[in-house]
């Protein structure tokens, strides 16, 4: 089974949270060895490109868009297996993307310009994960139940 979008209920999950302040989503993204475009022709490109080729053209498409919206990209990386988790899974890359508010993300999301570059997104990937994370300092928690989620 792929992930490559949320669904109403997760959605709905994310804003049962609570979330306030600043949030920071991890990415975990396996990408096709060709993109495909078949979703999105008029975003294809002439020749055939990797799936991490197409994933280049979304984030050069959304990073403005992130920006301008109050969010940035903290961090891209190259992945691979894990060092503790499931044996024989991994992830070509995983990257942190951080938004003021759980609310700045969705607009940004939703917003029409954002998502003209999203077909690069769809082509790229065969397999996804986001996992949204509320920053918290370990450390001004004194007791074990105040980690708990």
């Amino acid at each position: 089974m792929t992930h490559l979008a949320p669904t109403q209920a997760a959605g709905a999950a994310l804003f049962a949270r609570g979330l306030t302040g600043p949030v920071v989503m991890l990415n975990l993204l396996r990408f096709r060895k060709t993109a495909d475009y078949t979703e999105t022709p008029a975003l294809a490109p002439s020749q055939p490109i990797t799936g991490a080729q197409a994933f280049r053209r979304y984030i050069d498409h959304t990073l403005p868009y992130l920006r301008a919206s109050g969010g940035d990209l903290l961090f891209y990386g190259t992945g691979g297996p894990w060092l503790i988790g499931p044996e024989g899974e991994c992830w070509d890359a995983a990257m942190l993307v951080r938004q003021a508010s759980v609310a700045a993300f969705m607009a940004h999301a939703q917003d029409p310009a954002t998502m003209a570059g999203h077909g690069h997104r769809t082509a790229a990937l065969r397999d996804s994960r986001l996992l949204p994370l509320a920053p918290r300092d370990p450390l001004a928690d004194q007791s074990a139940d105040k980690l708990e989620i």
